[in-house]
């Protein structure tokens, strides 16, 4: 086996993303793989019943920006190909607009951190993680994080 050669990783600057990271490089040395980092934008998220500002998106966008690339360099310093995709598409779930983009590109590996939510932080905060399991037709590799406590 050739090992997985397209290896798409959702990232969001948390921790969790970033380990996910590097096991996705780790697997795409191990193979001469490559690694697609993915930030989905959703501008609904910065919407509230009594205000909605351009300027909170536009600087969300330069966040994600900046720690894409600080990522993309990393990849790079490991000898790793990598490239980065900032995903906007306003009411669509994350593990839908996951799994179009592991379909389009085509990743034959989606690598995910989990945050370990429990009990009511999950059911209030919902799971990237598990929605990604759900909607991708690529296989799924879960990482979890550090046990969190809410």
């Amino acid at each position: 086996m050739a090992g997985f050669q397209c290896i798409l990783v959702p990232v969001d600057g948390s921790e969790s993303s970033k380990h996910a990271l590097m096991a996705a490089i780790g697997l795409a040395k191990e193979s001469g793989g490559q690694v697609r980092m993915a930030h989905v934008l959703d501008e609904l998220e910065y919407a509230s019943a009594w205000e909605f500002s351009a300027q909170v998106v536009e600087e969300s966008r330069r966040q994600a920006r900046a720690f894409l690339d600080r990522w993309a360099t990393e990849c790079a310093a490991q000898g790793v190909q990598c490239d980065a995709r900032l995903l906007e598409e306003p009411g669509s779930r994350l593990g839908e607009v996951v799994a179009r983009e592991a379909a389009a590109w085509p990743a034959d590996l989606v690598v995910v951190g989990s945050h370990g939510r429990r009990g009511l932080g999950r059911v209030l905060l919902g799971s990237g993680a598990e929605q990604i399991v759900r909607f991708a037709s690529a296989p799924v590799l879960v990482l979890r994080g550090q046990q969190r406590k809410d």
